[in-house]
């Protein structure tokens, strides 16, 4: 199915195995076609091989696959390349909405500090909009639906309530924190805390499921890998 190519699906690693953005199999496959990267063929097993544009047009679409129709036959969809000349993060800040301010505030009405389920909440703008608040991170917050509604028009301090915190911009974070797998594709990865070493034939796995990277001329700490069947983050960055 060949609208698969405008879904944000392909997770990007620099060229360090750092997550950095995610893009849509059309941008993909011209950084794969182009040389800009290369793609990661993850296996059953948890095995994962590079693999070069040549012979990534070779592999075999699998069941759980998406895959984009050629005049050559269909053509797996990668979902993860690794960056060939790009070793930074980029910071980013927190795109500013509904999401972001229910992810500052980590789910929790900011007047009663109750966790709420997503029924459970909407934004508040401390400040009225009606007595000239602004929508903007200091000055909106997520409340509980019954909290906001006894709020209505007020200040806090009118309605007898008190911010847990004042409201402020998120700080800016490395982009692998805010990328998130919506689209819940299957063979995505997940770092946890541990040593990465890696070998430069490439990579191999042990036990458990999970795999490690060797470089014998320069040890990279903090990462192993393992599959991550839930549709929530790609990869976190700690």
């Amino acid at each position: 199915m060949n609208d698969i190519l405008n879904k944000s699906t392909v997770l990007v690693l620099n060229r360090h195995w750092q997550a950095i953005h995610v893009k849509t199999p059309a941008e993909a496959f011209c950084m794969l076609a182009t040389g800009a990267a290369t793609a990661l063929d993850v296996q059953a097993d948890d095995h994962i091989t590079p693999v070069r544009w040549d012979d990534w047009l070779k592999l075999p679409v699998r069941e759980h696959d998406n895959a984009v129709n050629t005049p050559r036959g269909p053509v797996r969809v990668p979902t993860v390349i690794v960056a060939a000349n790009y070793a930074k993060v980029p910071m980013r800040r927190p795109r500013f909405g509904a999401r972001g301010i229910w992810e500052r505030d980590g789910g929790v009405c900011q007047y009663t500090g109750r966790k709420l389920s997503p029924k459970e909440g909407n934004i508040d703008h401390v400040i009225p909009r009606s007595r000239g608040g602004r929508t903007s991170w200091d000055n909106c917050v997520l409340a509980h639906r019954e909290v906001n509604s006894r709020k209505v028009d007020r200040l806090p301090h009118e309605a007898g309530l008190r911010l847990r915190k004042q409201p402020v911009a998120p700080r800016v974070v490395p982009a692998s924190v805010l990328i998130r797998n919506h689209h819940g594709v299957q063979d995505c990865l997940k770092r946890t805390t541990s040593s990465l070493t890696l070998d430069p034939l490439g990579l191999a796995t042990r036990p458990g499921g999970n795999f490690i990277l060797r470089q014998p001329l320069q040890r990279l700490p903090g990462i192993v890998w393992q599959r991550l069947g839930q549709p929530h983050h790609f990869l976190v960055r700690i």
